[in-house]
């Protein structure tokens, strides 16, 4: 098994990818490690959160074998290429970018590639993206992305921007690899306070419901 075999297969066993965005530099490998103690240590740092690139040198260096970063709001080859050299373990983009893709795939680097429309989601899968990312899924909801797999089941959609703990079990229950969980989870406030405790709590919960609704899935589908 490759290292990029060994990412996706860490993504789809955990269910969740926590989105970490901040608006001002706060100890972000401190922040990973919370979440990671409480159970989702798949985290992604977006580049538009300051002092990004550091960030994620940092907790590929100090939490290795205990958290796997990658790199959000990536918005070209360059944006990856930049990541990745600085230790992202997969890359995550807002956007179609089919040169990212080719990035990735060139780098042997998963990718979860974004996209909303049937067509930019089967153009994502064609240029090799690994998964495909669709936001707001809150706002499009599971019979959106119900919709679109009844004639493309083979696409591996990420729902990302609403995800909660509401809905979280109804997602992936219906099959989906993985969820991305920004603010819910990476509270702003609970980080601003530096309430890592509160944090580890948060991500447990999350954790809790995610392996329940994975293990239900396996068990449906014995």
């Amino acid at each position: 098994m490759n290292s990029a075999d060994q990412i996706r297969q860490t993504i789809e066993a955990r269910g969740v990818i926590g989105i970490l965005r901040v608006g001002e530099e706060v100890d972000l490998p401190a922040v990973c490690q919370a979440l990671a103690a409480g159970g989702l240590p798949v985290l992604e740092i977006t580049l538009n959160t300051p002092g990004a690139l550091d960030a994620i040198r940092a907790v590929s260096e100090q939490l290795a074998g205990k958290v796997t970063i990658g790199a959000g709001t990536i918005l070209d080859a360059d944006d990856a290429l930049a990541a990745i050299s600085s230790g992202a373990k997969f890359i995550v983009t807002p956007t179609l970018q089919l040169d990212t893709i080719r990035l990735c795939r060139s780098r042997e680097v998963p990718i979860v590639c974004g996209a909303m429309t049937p067509t930019e989601m089967l153009q994502a899968h064609r240029a090799g993206a690994d998964y495909v990312k669709l936001f707001p899924a809150g706002s499009l909801g599971l019979s959106y992305i119900k919709a679109v797999m009844a004639p493309m089941p083979f696409l591996r959609i990420v729902p990302t921007g609403g995800v909660s703990l509401e809905n979280i079990e109804s997602f992936l229950l219906a099959g989906l690899p993985a969820v991305a969980i920004g603010s819910n989870l990476a509270d702003p406030r609970l980080i601003a306070a530096r309430d890592y405790r509160g944090l580890t709590e948060l991500a447990q919960k999350y954790a809790v419901a995610a392996r329940k609704a994975i293990a239900a899935r396996k068990e449906k589908h014995k």
